[in-house]
This record gives C-alpha cells, sequence and structure tokens, in this order.
C-alpha cells in the first residue's frame, strides 16, 4: 500500500479543512501532520480496527507504527482522542466521498477504468441486535429483511461497479429492507452503454427508460411459469453470471480480508461515508498489481 496508495493526492483532499496548528502556537499541543493521521485512519479501516485498538496497535506493532509514524518516537504517538477527532474531521465534511472520488479519477486517467459499463449489486451488513445500551433499543436506522428463508437487521450496501475493471465507482449505503431496484438510477455514472445486474434488477420500466437513452439492462432471463429456460437462455446466464461476479469480488475484500461484516457505527450517515473509504480501499487492493506494474 506504500506504493499503490496516492498519498500526495489523498492529502490535498485533507489538507485545506485540516488544523493547521505550528509548533510552538498557543492554544494547544502541534497538530499531527495529515500524512500520519491519513496513515493511522486507513490502516484503521484495513484492520477493522476502533480509535483505542488502533492506539493499542501503533504501540505493539513496530511495523504498523513505522508505515504510518516513519522514525517518529513512541511518546509521538497520536492517542485515541486525536484518532478519533481526524475521522470526525473527514466526517464533518464528506471527505471520504471525495477521497473515493479523486482515486476513482485516478483509475479513469490511468485507463484502467473504462466506464464502458456497470455492475450493480448489493450486500448486507450485520448491525448489533441487543438492546443492552444506553438508549435500550436497536439502531433506528437499521431495518429487518428477509432473504431467502433467513431474516437479517442492519443495512444494504448498494455498489457501482466498471465492469471492466472492477474498481467501484459509487457506493450507497440504505436500511436492509431498501430494494435493490430503487437505487439502480443513483449507482449510475451515466457514460455506460450496459448495466449488469441480477434478477434483482429485472424492471422492465428501467430497462424501456434506459434503452431510451442508449443504455442496455442486462439480467438473467427468468423461468417462465410451468415451464423451463431454453438451453441458449441458460447459456446466456451463465455467461451474464461470469460477467456479474466481477462486482462481488469488492464485497469480497470487505468482508473477507477488512473483516468488515459488522456496522462499527450508529446510524446510516457515519456507516455510508465509511462504507466509501472501504470501496476505495477494495478497488487499490483489487487493481494494485496494475498500479504497481504503470
Amino acid at each position: 500500500m506504500e506504493r499503490v496508495v496516492p498519498w500526495k493526492e489523498l492529502e490535498e483532499v485533507v489538507s485545506p479543512v485540516a488544523p493547521s496548528m505550528k509548533p510552538g502556537q498557543l492554544g494547544g499541543r502541534p497538530a499531527y501532520p495529515v500524512s500520519v493521521m491519513l496513515r493511522i485512519y486507513l490502516c484503521q479501516t484495513w484492520y477493522n480496527l476502533s480509535d483505542d485498538g488502533m492506539e493499542d496497535t501503533l504501540y505493539d506493532s513496530e511495523s504498523v507504527r513505522r508505515f504510518c509514524l516513519g522514525g517518529a518516537d513512541v511518546d509521538e504517538i497520536p492517542d485515541e482522542r486525536s484518532i478519533r477527532r481526524f475521522r470526525h474531521l473527514l466526517e464533518e465534511h464528506k471527505l471520504q466521498e471525495k477521497l473515493m472520488r479523486r482515486v476513482t479519477r485516478m483509475f479513469s486517467e490511468k485507463g484502467i477504468m473504462t466506464k464502458n459499463g456497470t455492475i450493480v449489486d448489493a450486500t448486507i451488513i450485520h448491525a448489533p441486535t441487543s438492546t443492552k445500551n444506553e438508549s435500550k433499543q436497536r439502531d433506528p436506522e437499521m431495518k429487518s429483511t428477509k432473504k431467502g428463508n433467513q431474516w437479517y437487521f442492519g443495512m444494504k450496501c448498494h455498489v457501482g461497479v466498471d465492469a471492466e475493471s472492477g474498481v467501484v465507482h459509487t457506493a450507497i449505503c440504505t436500511h436492509a429492507k431498501e430494494a435493490d431496484i430503487t437505487m439502480l438510477p443513483a449507482l449510475l455514472h451515466g457514460e455506460e452503454s450496459e448495466v449488469i445486474g441480477d434478477r434483482a434488477y429485472c424492471s422492465e420500466p428501467d430497462r424501456e427508460e434506459l434503452e431510451e437513452e442508449g443504455v442496455s439492462l442486462l439480467t438473467p432471463k427468468k423461468k417462465p411459469v410451468g415451464g423451463e429456460l431454453t438451453d441458449s437462455d441458460k447459456a446466456r446466464n451463465r455467461k451474464l453470471s461470469g460477467r456479474r461476479a466481477i462486482g462481488e469480488h469488492p464485497f469480497h475484500v470487505i468482508k473477507n480480508i477488512f473483516g468488515y461484516t459488522k456496522v462499527r457505527y450508529r446510524g446510516i450517515k457515519k456507516n455510508s461515508l465509511h462504507l466509501n473509504i472501504l470501496c476505495m480501499l477494495s478497488s487499490l487492493y483489487l487493481k494494485r498489481r496494475v498500479l504497481l506494474a504503470s
């Protein structure tokens, strides 16, 4: 990640709103450099750590400390309050969305992201169901939904993924009960010639509307009532499934590698901003070899 993440470009996004207190200035201790706090924040996201967990990791792991702080002394390690304040700063100015857009633009400038097509997909992220908290209730912004014969409580992450490269260009969070099809227009960037999705996006009105704009909506063929799919339809569905699989890769990275299977914050807004960073980092992870080669 030292060589893959565009650190200078990301620092340029954060620097205009970051504290600029100089050493020796009255009013408190000097602010930590943006480069240090940004590295800490991304490490915290990669390893799915809390604010105090990240502080402990900086003390316990020499490799993480060297990556984030360089040759700084242990006495210069930011505490959990500093880490939390930096995260709140990003949330206040919605910088997570800006950071993701900056990385997406980098992929486009390098020719990695073609924008010819978009894969739309969604996944459920669990939220705590316990009421053993200060308010004695579950998060009111999260809802339950049924998938198959199983009930889930939490939020739903909707993403728009570049069909050729697998780079996530749009990420939106809703409660888990929100239907996938309702988020289709918001997941498109407007330059694609085709949109690929699963059966949840089989909507004739949306298909007709997209076709009027010259965009094809490709979804699996459904079984006719009382009949079977033809061999050509089965072959088409298999081919489409292979293409749709690219849209599942970011979810694999986010859930299985970054360990983000349960929401970290209360409410949709904070988790939605956090999802933007997760999607940005998943794209960098998936395309790391291409970036290193370029």
